[in-house]
């Protein structure tokens, strides 16, 4: 298993975001409604591993599998064992909600960690949700870039357990994310 290795802030990661969305967008056309950039290399200032994870949302279930059938015989790298996300504390707990399929890049290429979701799925919003509310909180933004940083010295070997580690950490960034999104009427833009 690889290190994990915390990097500091590159406001290049962005760029890099765009070249592969660009690039996404051409493989899977019209099948995709949106590509976005999430997880932290998405939040400027946060310290991240250096891959950049990206979202494309699928209009329906059709469409999911579609998107990843186009994305397997593009060369990227479909891993058929990732069919789901965690179900966060106070979400909607019906498996549908949770319902994804996830690649890496094609080999040789820039690091990616490619989400595919449903449109308006619990995990399509939590990912967007998150990514915003980190953008407008920069103190939990910190909190959270500190506590990344601690997790990987203490698991750096192991990227598993630090996963592991992290899912219930950002459920605690994510129950009050959703408090402000109800109260600012934040919706995925």
């Amino acid at each position: 298993m690889p290190a994990v290795e915390i990097r500091d802030p590159d406001p290049g990661w962005a760029e890099e975001f765009e070249r592969v969305a660009v690039e996404l967008g051409a493989l899977v056309g019209d099948r995709a409604g949106r590509i976005d950039h999430i997880g932290s290399t998405a939040v400027p200032g946060l310290a991240s591993k250096d891959v950049i994870d990206v979202q494309v949302t699928a209009p329906d279930e059709a469409a999911l599998e579609a998107v990843t059938e186009l994305l397997d015989a593009g060369g990227w790298r479909v891993r058929p064992s990732i069919v789901a996300d965690h179900v966060a504390p106070g979400a909607p707990p019906a498996e549908a909600q949770w319902v994804k399929r996830f690649a890496v890049e094609p080999e040789g290429r820039r690091r990616v960690n490619l989400h595919v979701r449903v449109e308006g799925r619990a995990n399509q919003r939590y990912a967007l949700l998150f990514r915003d509310y980190l953008r407008a909180h920069p103190a939990t933004a910190a909190a959270y870039d500190a506590f990344k940083r601690r997790a990987a010295e203490l698991l750096g070997e192991s990227l598993p357990a630090y996963v592991e580690l992290k899912d219930p950490v950002c459920d605690l960034i994510f129950l009050p994310a959703e408090e402000w999104a109800a109260r600012t009427g934040w919706t995925p833009g």
